[in-house]
């Protein structure tokens, strides 16, 4: 897997289109664990009540803590989750998942077990007659070079063979010390450090042609305008789930955002 964004590819979306079957939802940064069971419970709302009858739903990213391999779909906790994923694909909601820093292991049994079609990172798609950008979005964030130099290393494919080689729970054991380590180290960066770099987005926007950017990774919620020219490029950055949990809804009439925290009943 690499991480050039001269490679990235476009995603043809003949036949679910959102002005022919209905809005296209994106939602990241879940962090589903079994030690955090509200966002675990906003899932399975979400599934069984928003996503239900939608058009396409993507998922970018950072949907688990920590995904380690595809042996782990044999976890219950995964399993129940994979099994509500399954259920969405069935009922005729087509799903993307577009992997990110916490979940890039994520691999093609769990895209049959879920029903769902695997993206890269970044991939443009045609919404509604808008070209746009996914990506899960810590690839824009240039300005944390040691956390690019760590990206860099777990995408490299012979360092995934080799993780993937050792046994289930040594895999589990280094990836619960990295995310600590991980949190030690975010004590020591500026807020800026961490966000997405602005000529990074740009590059990227230019170099691609969209005019729509969608991302993840930052827990940053909000809308962008970025003025090009005579031309207005909107990013949108999609909020985490540890505790209202929300979505972008994009259809003919453009994208908003939606959360999830009123009237779900969930405490």
């Amino acid at each position: 897997m690499t991480d050039r964004r001269e490679d990235m590819t476009t995603l043809p979306l003949s036949g679910i289109s959102g002005r022919a079957t209905g809005p296209m939802l994106f939602i990241s940064d879940l962090h589903l664990s079994p030690g955090r069971p509200r966002p675990v419970k906003l899932f399975h709302h979400f599934v069984d009540t928003v996503a239900s009858g939608a058009g396409g739903l993507f998922i970018l990213g950072d949907f688990f803590e920590a995904w380690v391999g595809d042996d782990e779909l044999d976890v219950p906790f995964n399993a129940a989750i994979v099994a509500a994923l399954r259920r969405l694909a069935d009922s005729g909601t087509p799903l993307f998942f577009l992997p990110g820093n916490r979940d890039f292991l994520v691999g093609e049994d769990f895209a049959r077990a879920a029903g769902l079609t695997m993206l890269p990172d970044p991939v443009t798609i045609d919404l509604s007659g808008t070209p746009t950008m996914l990506s899960h979005g810590d690839l824009f964030c240039t300005d944390d070079a040691a956390y690019q130099a760590f990206r860099s290393q777990v995408r490299n494919p012979e360092w995934q063979t080799g993780f993937l080689a050792q046994p289930l729970a040594e895999r589990q054991a280094l990836a619960k010390s990295l995310r600590e380590r991980s949190e030690r180290a975010k004590a020591d960066k500026t807020p800026l450090i961490m966000d997405v770099n602005p000529t990074a987005v740009l590059a990227a926007i230019h170099a691609h042609g969209v005019a729509r950017l969608i991302h993840g990774h930052t827990h940053r919620p909000a809308r962008h305008e970025i003025r090009i020219g005579e031309k207005t490029v909107e990013r949108w950055v999609l909020p985490d789930w540890y505790e209202t949990g929300g979505y972008l809804l994009c259809d003919d009439s453009g994208c908003r955002a939606l959360d999830l925290s009123l009237s779900v009943g969930l405490s």
